[in-house]
């Protein structure tokens, strides 16, 4: 098997490449630098010279509030993006997994949402990232599409970073507790999508870190294993202005990966302690 990794420089991407290559899976890791997936001509370029059995497709423009102002561009990336992608798959009969978002729903009640549910994006990224998914599901029949949530890893910046940081300047910080969802490690995402590239159990699919907290509780429990003092002052969304409006419920139902014989992910709280370990901050 021969995979290609798009944003290989990103959280995701860098820690799906590194479970490939301790599989001893070919592989090969691609960004901006090697070809933009906006210009149609460069990425079948690049691709069909590789010729991959399985693009796993983690570049993004996640961006969420800047977005809402760089529309033309994050169209450009998240709709015409993996659309370009998916046309040269469909040409060489390559898998595509392309990773979506819990933004693609609208955030109401207090249930899990199912794969099929009805989508409704409130905000520019949910709805170019939600297109992204419609133009892969449009020209193949051989797709992954798998929807995250509150992704951290060694990789990138991230909500664990920016809360540690400020515990250094901050005795106390405020925190959004109205929002609810599921962190997800790329640690232990990444080797889903490789067992994903193994089989032939296509779909749409949810994979976060099992459990659900708010912010100010995913904060609260950073700091906790961290051994840092700062309090957290759990606050609702409307006294934290943003662009793009993020949705309440983020909550999602990841009994479809159980049903194709797939592995839950860990706890969020188990995550939160080995990535901590992974970047020498555990107490």
């Amino acid at each position: 098997m021969k995979v290609l990794v798009t944003g290989v420089k990103g959280q995701l991407g860098y820690d799906v490449m590194k479970v490939l290559k301790s599989r001893k899976i070919d592989c090969i890791g691609a960004d901006l630098e090697q070809f933009d997936i906006t210009d149609l001509e460069a990425t079948e370029k690049f691709i069909k010279e590789y010729h991959p059995d399985t693009v796993i497709h983690c570049s993004a423009f996640t961006a969420v509030d800047r977005a809402e102002e760089q529309l033309d561009l994050c169209r450009k990336v998240n709709e015409e993006g993996p659309r370009n992608i998916a046309k040269v798959c469909k040409e060489l009969n390559a898998k595509m997994i392309y990773i979506s978002t819990d933004y693609v729903f609208p955030g109401v009640g207090d249930h899990a949402y199912e794969p099929d549910d009805p989508t409704g994006p409130l905000s520019v990224y949910g709805e170019t990232k939600l297109e992204g998914e419609k133009a892969v599901q449009a020209l193949l029949n051989r797709y992954f599409i798998v929807r995250i949530s509150w992704v951290f890893g060694k990789n990138g910046n991230n909500f664990i970073k920016t809360m540690l940081r400020l515990s250094e300047t901050h005795d106390e910080v405020s925190v959004v507790c109205d929002q609810i969802g599921s962190p997800t490690y790329t640690a232990d995402l990444a080797p889903l999508l490789c067992d994903m590239a193994e089989t032939e159990k296509y779909g749409v699919y949810h994979a976060t870190n099992e459990g659900y907290c708010s912010w100010s509780d995913f904060a609260k429990e950073i700091f906790r294993q961290a051994g840092r003092s700062t309090k957290v002052h759990a606050i609702p969304s409307d006294q934290y202005p943003a662009k793009a409006h993020r949705p309440e419920n983020s909550r999602m139902s990841k009994d479809k990966l159980v049903e194709n014989g797939f592995h839950r992910l860990p706890t969020w709280q188990d995550a939160l302690s080995r990535y901590l370990t992974e970047i020498n901050e555990k107490a």
